[in-house]
């Protein structure tokens, strides 16, 4: 959508209709159905006032409400935290689908987790895992935290640093949503992103792949043989992200979906294997 425009919050919001013309006119191009939500988020006319002036001031929908939809759940987010994307739902199936399944508990790992909503929509799809996930973001730890709870863990460091030796060789899913923007392409995103979610979960290095390296150098000692580590990425960037796999020792392949507009890169440990 386009970013909305400050506008002044009109006396009479009682009215779904009334909310949807404000929204309308700062430059929403989904007014009524963010009014919808808005309103029925709201818990007070007096909260319901302030969620309009944070919307037509232009912030993004999900931060004004509090939460984003993301596979088929309420992730709570906040200022400052990285917004899951509806095109993310498909890394999250494509690990599902290739998980492992009972009787052995699947160790799923969820790096720069943001908000931690990718690990907790893969344990819901698994019907359960053991559950770590990690963010260098204060702000997006304690939101991991309130969205993971008692689904598993929750470190705060740079990728690897902050998680416990005795998972090292044990993961069979790395979930690893890390940014994947060009440094020089920063400021062409939708003023939403640039302005009001962090620059460490946008900006990917000169290429946009800096941080993916980072964590296919790494991988292999982490995985469990057999393990799978899932990112997503642009297909202008397929051929380099491929490299930065083999490098890291993975065998990769490559999943699309036409209808979300995403690319997934998948790496499959080789280690014990024959």
């Amino acid at each position: 959508m386009s970013s909305p425009r400050s506008a002044s919050v009109p006396p009479d919001l009682s009215r779904p209709g009334s909310v949807a013309a404000r929204l309308r006119a700062s430059g929403c191009v989904f007014a009524e159905d963010e009014a919808e939500l808005i309103v029925s988020t709201a818990r007070t006319p007096d909260e319901l006032a302030a969620m309009v002036e944070r919307r037509t001031g232009g912030l993004p929908l999900e931060q004004v409400l509090g939460w984003a939809g993301f596979c088929g759940h309420r992730v709570s987010v906040e200022p400052g935290v990285f917004v899951p994307r509806r095109r993310t739902e498909f890394l999250v199936r494509e690990a599902a689908a290739r998980a492992p399944r009972a009787p052995r508990r699947p160790v799923v790992l969820d790096l720069a987790c943001g908000s931690g909503a990718l690990g907790m929509a893969l344990a819901a799809a698994l019907g359960g895992c053991e559950l770590h996930a990690a963010d260098i973001e204060p702000a997006a730890v304690r939101c991991a935290r309130r969205n993971v709870g008692a689904l598993g863990h929750v470190y705060e460091g740079d990728l690897y640093a902050p998680l416990p030796a005795g998972l090292r060789g044990r993961v069979d899913v790395l979930l690893a949503n890390v940014p994947y923007v060009p440094t020089g392409e920063i400021a062409l995103l939708p003023a939403e992103a640039r302005e009001h979610e962090p620059r460490v979960a946008l900006d990917g290095g000169p290429d946009g792949l800096e941080v993916l390296r980072r964590v296919t150098a790494e991988a292999s000692a982490w995985l469990a043989p057999g393990g799978l580590l899932l990112s997503e990425t642009s297909e202008r960037q397929l051929p380099a992200a491929v490299e930065a796999l083999a490098r890291g020792g993975l065998a990769a392949e490559i999943a699309r979906s036409d209808e979300l507009g995403a690319t997934v890169v998948i790496g499959t440990s080789m280690v014990g294997s024959p």
